[in-house]
């Protein structure tokens, strides 16, 4: 494969004090969930990453390639520069799912304080980005996940949803990036 210039590398999900996502309520009738004044209430951003990086196994929905069913299943995985990043078997039904639709959905295992992403999976391929997602991946789960030579994913988050149970609704809280 011809090696990508600079200009042609995909842009990498890193989100800055100044470039963090708007944070608002979800859309959700019949929850009591209002509108926000002042920001009272809703989520900071930096809350996703602290619950993202505790949780050690995640909840990976895909879309059944040809059947258009939902397939969820368990995985493990790092949170890295606002991306969520998981490998799995290139024969798993999670890979086919993805390589025919990448369109999903990963959730943390805490329900009590929930955090649900959903975005597009695509293969991360870049080496030095490769190297720092092994970095994390090594110190959470005592391995390399390029150990395994199997595909390993990216999740850009196209909305973030964010439920704490005990202050719900009025901390439930949306980003959309």
């Amino acid at each position: 494969m011809p090696k990508r210039s600079s200009s042609q590398r995909p842009a990498r999900a890193v989100k800055t004090a100044k470039s963090q996502p708007k944070a608002d309520r979800p859309f959700a009738p019949g929850y009591g969930i209002v509108g926000v004044e002042n920001g009272k209430g809703l989520l900071p951003w930096a809350w996703v990453a602290k619950k993202m990086n505790r949780c050690r196994t995640f909840w990976l929905a895909t879309i059944h390639a040809g059947q258009g069913r939902p397939h969820v299943m368990p995985v493990w995985g790092v949170w890295l520069d606002d991306a969520f990043f998981f490998s799995t078997g290139h024969k798993s039904r999670k890979c086919q799912n993805l390589s025919a639709n990448p369109a999903c959905t990963i959730t943390n295992d805490h329900g009590e304080e929930a955090v649900i992403i959903e975005g597009m999976a695509t293969p991360a391929e870049d080496p030095a980005g490769l190297e720092r997602v092994a970095i994390v991946y090594k110190k959470k789960y005592k391995m390399d996940p390029r150990s395994m030579r199997e595909p390993i994913f990216m999740v850009r988050p196209k909305t973030v949803f964010g439920f704490i149970e005990k202050s719900f609704p009025k901390s439930a809280t949306r980003w959309k990036l």
